[in-house]
């Protein structure tokens, strides 16, 4: 089968089983944060969960505290690698005081509408 027939017959395959099963086939997740972590108690395996810090930079910040107590936020910035644009993407998630709460899950994304392609066979 040439390929240009192939692709023919997976598209009027997945168009024969449905838009579900395209869809299926396609969906797309993203990691939805709710809660807040609180950078005076949380453990590494906490501030792990906060996007875009792994465990070295958890670490770093445990590190950090043990020296001193963070008194404010924005004191984050002084740990390595952690810049004021780094410190703006977490700061929703950080306190000071109270539980660590942080969730993290993956959700579905809703797409914005599904679009069929068919190419058109020619000779």
């Amino acid at each position: 089968m040439s390929g240009r027939v192939m692709g023919v017959a997976v598209v009027l395959g997945l168009l024969w089983l449905g838009p579900g099963s395209a869809q299926a086939a396609q969906v797309k997740t993203r990691t939805q944060y709710t809660g807040v972590v609180n950078l005076n108690e949380a453990t590494v395996a906490q501030l792990d969960l906060l996007p875009g810090v792994g465990e070295k930079a958890a670490q770093r910040i445990i590190t950090w505290r043990e020296k001193r107590a963070f008194k404010r936020l924005e004191e984050l910035v002084r740990v390595k690698g952690f810049g004021k644009k780094q410190f703006l993407k977490l700061k929703p998630y950080l306190t000071l005081q109270g539980p660590t709460t942080l969730k993290a899950e993956k959700v579905p994304v809703k797409p914005d509408g599904v679009r069929v392609t068919v190419p058109v066979a020619t000779r």
